[in-house]
């Protein structure tokens, strides 16, 4: 029987930053981009109000700029190996991530089936942002359900793989999870926690309880 794994991006498959801080690094924007975090964090500013804001602040973002941003981050080791790994076990992996899709596509290199992330614009932004395409934490179980659907699994053949409480409508969705990199947030609502740099060692604990009876 086949199984679905879903990995969220920012925290997780990216250790210690976002999509959004390592563009801003890029591009030297880090002090405007930390001004609209602490205005996220007030309760300022919604996802949408969020990524409006960024589409406005990189108006001369390149697919270049992206590029050279995703290849300097710190993404966990193994990341390959264990899409690789799921594909021949004739598996599924996805993302499901509310970080831009211009940034977490280029996961799709590392052999994931499906990247599902907030929509934006092509670059460079000359479009206006639809905020409808922009993802909440809620939208990840919906994604996650339509995903399962699509290979026919129940919940009990999915795994999800988070750090963050954007990941915990999902954890609460799902009973296989595993935390990595968390804090005691979303790990009290989690079947397992990891930490480290090794996702293959998070992949395993996974793998875990999808062989064990619940």
């Amino acid at each position: 029987m086949s199984n679905l794994h879903i990995f969220d991006m920012d925290g997780t498959l990216l250790a210690g930053s976002t999509a959004n801080l390592e563009v801003a690094r890029r591009l030297g924007t880090l002090p405007e981009l930390h001004a609209l975090e602490a205005r996220f964090s007030a309760g300022e500013l919604d996802t949408r109000g969020f990524s409006a804001a960024i589409h406005g602040l990189w108006r001369t973002l390149t697919p270049a700029d992206v590029a050279a941003a995703y290849a300097a981050g710190p993404w966990l080791t193994g990341i390959a190996d264990v899409c690789a790994d799921i594909r021949r076990r004739g598996e599924h992996s996805a993302v499901i991530t509310m970080s831009p899709d211009f940034f977490a596509h280029h996961l799709l290199e590392l052999g994931f089936d499906d990247v599902v992330a907030s929509r934006f614009p092509p670059l460079p932004f000359t479009a206006p942002l639809d905020p409808a395409g922009i993802l909440t934490p809620a939208d990840k179980v919906t994604i996650a359900d339509r995903l399962r659907a699509r290979h026919g699994l129940d919940p009990g053949r999915c795994v999800a793989y988070g750090d963050s409480m954007s990941d915990a409508p999902l954890f609460r969705h799902l009973r296989n999870t595993v935390a990595v990199n968390a804090d005691h947030h979303l790990t009290e609502i989690a079947a397992l926690h990891y930490s480290g740099r090794d996702l293959t060692a998070a992949y395993a604990l996974g793998r875990g309880l999808l062989t064990t009876p619940n």
